[in-house]
């Protein structure tokens, strides 16, 4: 049993992990503002779990308050899951994406510096890849991140490695992650975005449930097999596991290390579209539109070197993404408000 901190906890992500980490026996505290989330998560991870997290409502950002969260808490590891993640409103608003996901990293690494905690598992993204220069992406692949969003998440990793090299007993484990979807398998968690959702899958729940009339398909001319974008879709049940895999690896030894996870496996839009309908019995409408500008022909992931290291592998295929995703949407058709 270990004290886990857990930064932006009640997200989608990091929520799904907490409910691992339980099952796990660790005590769990959780540090979010709820920007992008909803305190409805904690009373879910409750009646999920049978266990109601510790919660500091607190910016990753606020050196006062952070540190006495971890004074109080004294976490024997992190997992930093808090930051902003829409690529869009990245490139509208870059210096808060900047203050937050790069300035609130600076932050917490000083205040579990102060109180000797020295291992943090880090919540990456494939977007530091950029432009494929070959596929499948593999953790050599170089970095060239097009975005402010993927910038943000490279220097962040960054700031974590040279944090690593100048503390020669502390861990940093890297996961650079591909497309999260899907839902808690009870129907009670899942991805509830605030506004329009970003994501593919989202959008298409929220067709089929009658919250929005259709789906736009950015681009059906690319070389791919239909024409539409092809991602690696990682369930994120899969996605929480990889966490506590990565957990157990880095308090086990020193120094810094990167994985992707994902499947290894790329699924077009029109494939997710056809699944999701076939899940839910519902027709999903949509409509061709333009490309979007920097939006990528088709990328996926070369797991290989999680499940060589830590022992993770991608347990849930596209038809399991598809009916959690919609039992947690026809369920809670408004999301957490409802």
């Amino acid at each position: 049993m270990m004290r886990v901190l857990v930064t932006g906890g009640a997200g989608y992500i990091g929520s799904h992990t907490i409910v691992e980490l339980v099952a796990k026996g660790h005590d769990v505290c959780i540090v979010d503002t709820f920007r992008n989330s909803s305190p409805e998560v904690l009373n879910r991870l409750e009646e999920i779990t049978g266990v109601r997290p510790l919660l500091h409502k607190v910016d990753v950002r606020d050196r006062a308050g952070m540190k006495t969260v971890m004074e109080s808490y004294k976490p024997e590891a992190v997992i930093h899951f808090a930051g902003l993640k829409a690529v869009g409103e990245s490139a509208e608003i870059p210096l808060e994406y900047y203050d937050v996901n790069v300035q609130g990293t600076v932050v917490l690494l000083e205040t579990m510096q102060a109180v000797g905690c020295k291992t943090v598992v880090f919540s990456s993204s494939a977007t530091v890849y950029g432009a494929p220069q070959y596929l499948p992406y593999d953790e050599a692949h170089p970095c060239a991140p097009s975005n402010v969003y993927g910038q943000t998440k490279h220097m962040a990793e960054q700031i974590l490695t040279d944090w690593q090299l100048a503390n020669p007993d502390s861990s940093v484990v890297l996961l650079r992650y591909f497309n999260p979807v899907g839902a808690h398998s009870s129907g009670r968690m899942g991805e509830d975005p605030d506004g329009p959702p970003n994501n593919l899958m989202p959008f298409v729940a929220q067709v089929a449930v009658g919250r929005r009339e259709k789906l736009a398909v950015f681009g059906d001319d690319y070389d791919t097999p239909d024409g539409t974008g092809v991602r690696d879709y990682i369930h994120v049940t899969d996605l929480a596991r990889a966490h506590i895999s990565a957990l157990d690896y880095g308090v086990k030894q020193a120094g810094t290390d990167v994985f992707n996870i994902g499947t290894g496996t790329g699924y077009s839009v029109l494939d997710m579209i056809k699944a999701f309908s076939k899940a839910s019995g519902r027709e999903i409408a949509y409509e061709v539109a333009p490309r979007r500008v920097g939006d990528i022909a088709s990328y996926y992931a070369n797991p290989a070197k999680a499940g060589t290291v830590l022992g993770w592998s991608a347990e849930r295929g596209i038809e399991d993404i598809c009916t959690s995703t919609w039992k947690w949407q026809s369920d809670n058709p408004r999301g957490y408000g409802a």
